[in-house]
């Protein structure tokens, strides 16, 4: 699509995500066995044939850009528009890390400013879903919208986790509620936006300077109804926000039913990323397959139910994955039990483990509000001695070594560190 170019904003540490984001940004958590969350923002974009994208980076940018690169998995790899990856920076003039979606655009205004285009399209980098920006671009040329907002309907039972937003009988927007406890609209603003350049560029030098005014959704949006014809578009699709560990692991399991609202297979919405090469999966004799989705290069000897399996992961024989989600390169060894549970990158599980043992539901001891749903998280790197059994909602933190376990039951709840020096990471 001509004349526009995509914002993506990719810079969020998202603690609720716990150690799943410790050493990456949001974005760049692996999903759905072989993509990056950030692979279906970049994938809508070319589907949407818009070949014109910034993404603006913060946190732990490193393996985002690397997974990135020169864009060539999305089409992205051109002499004229492309990619290319923005982060603060310092010069002459006033410049700081980014305090909010708002302030990572504002603080990038000099560079929408040289871009020949008529809109710019606001995306977040750390959802779940496949939509057709083009549709909703026309949509707002087809209005003489000033700004458009796209929204989705959720139960009246979780407004008070979405910035809220009604509309009128034109689908123009009267009103918005950030996260508000009871909402009689439960129309819930996606974080995507398109702005006509020129109002971009108004809105944020007006606004952006302010103290507070740093997000598009708490500050710059209820600012600008009434003063700007701002409307409301609908997307009927599958969307989650992932940024939860219940509802990452949720969304992770949406795939696997017999017929998902999120179809990876559908041609003409491919999700695409970075291809490697991996032999094809490999099943052994005694192996066991039901309800998952499975990578290549991953080698089944055990059984595998309902969970989602990346490239290069190894089940040893009578080891038994269930419900959870194993990343790649990670080895689960001989007899081994892991219930939902989600295993990071790299991972060594020792013979005869139990990683999501017994009924016990407490709550992390140290992370209560992020890790309460039955999850165990294991950090990338860790070494899980054999025999070893771990409780619910624990947190086996990255790199951890099988010396660092005082004892051969962790209780549910319970957090094990890392002793060596922490490496920052690259």
């Amino acid at each position: 699509m001509n004349r526009v170019v995509a914002i993506i904003l990719a810079g969020g540490a998202s603690e609720r995500l716990s150690i799943l984001s410790a050493e990456r940004a949001k974005p760049a958590v692996p999903f759905g066995g072989r993509y990056r969350i950030i692979d279906f923002t970049l994938s809508n974009c070319a589907n949407s044939s818009i070949y014109n994208v910034a993404v603006l980076t913060q946190y732990n940018p490193r393996s985002l850009a690397q997974h990135i690169g020169v864009g060539r998995p999305w089409d992205l790899d051109r002499v004229s528009g492309g990619v290319v990856l923005l982060q603060p920076f310092l010069s002459r003039s006033t410049r700081n890390w980014y305090k909010g979606t708002a302030d990572a655009v504002y603080q990038n205004l000099y560079y929408i400013e040289d871009q020949k285009v008529d809109e710019a399209l606001i995306l977040a980098g750390d959802h779940v879903y496949v939509m057709r920006y083009d549709h909703m671009i026309q949509t707002h040329r087809n209005r003489g919208a000033d700004v458009t907002v796209a929204v989705t309907e959720v139960p009246l039972s979780e407004v008070s986790r979405f910035g809220i937003i009604t509309l009128d009988h034109n689908e123009r927007v009267i009103s918005f509620q950030e996260k508000p406890k009871t909402s009689k609209s439960n129309l819930a603003s996606m974080g995507i936006y398109v702005f006509d350049k020129n109002v971009l560029v108004d809105c944020l030098e007006e606004y952006g300077q302010r103290k507070g005014g740093h997000d598009f959704g708490h500050d710059i949006l209820p600012e600008i109804i009434g003063k700007y014809k701002v409307y409301g578009y609908r997307f009927r699709g599958y969307w989650r926000d992932v940024g939860t560990v219940e509802s990452y692991w949720q969304a992770n399991m949406d795939l696997i039913a017999d017929l998902p609202d999120l179809n990876l297979y559908d041609s003409g919405a491919e999700v695409r990323t970075v291809y490697r090469g991996k032999p094809p999966v490999k099943i052994g004799p005694g192996a066991q397959i039901v309800r998952s989705l499975v990578s290549n290069g991953a080698i089944i000897n055990g059984r595998v139910e309902k969970s989602v399996i990346f490239p290069g992961a190894f089940v040893e024989d009578d080891a038994v994955v269930r419900d959870s989600i194993i990343f790649d390169d990670t080895t689960v060894g001989r007899g081994a039990v892991v219930d939902r549970s989600i295993v990071d990158k790299q991972v060594w599980i020792g013979p005869g483990c139990h990683i999501g043992y017994g009924d016990d539901l407490a709550p992390n001891k140290e992370e209560p509000e992020n890790l309460s749903a039955g999850i165990t998280l294991v950090g990338k790197g860790s070494r899980i001695p054999g025999d070893v059994k771990i409780g619910r909602n624990c947190k086996i933190g990255c790199r951890v070594a099988s010396a660092d376990f005082p004892s051969k039951v962790i209780s549910s709840g319970e957090s094990i560190a890392s002793k060596a020096p922490r490496r920052h990471p690259l």
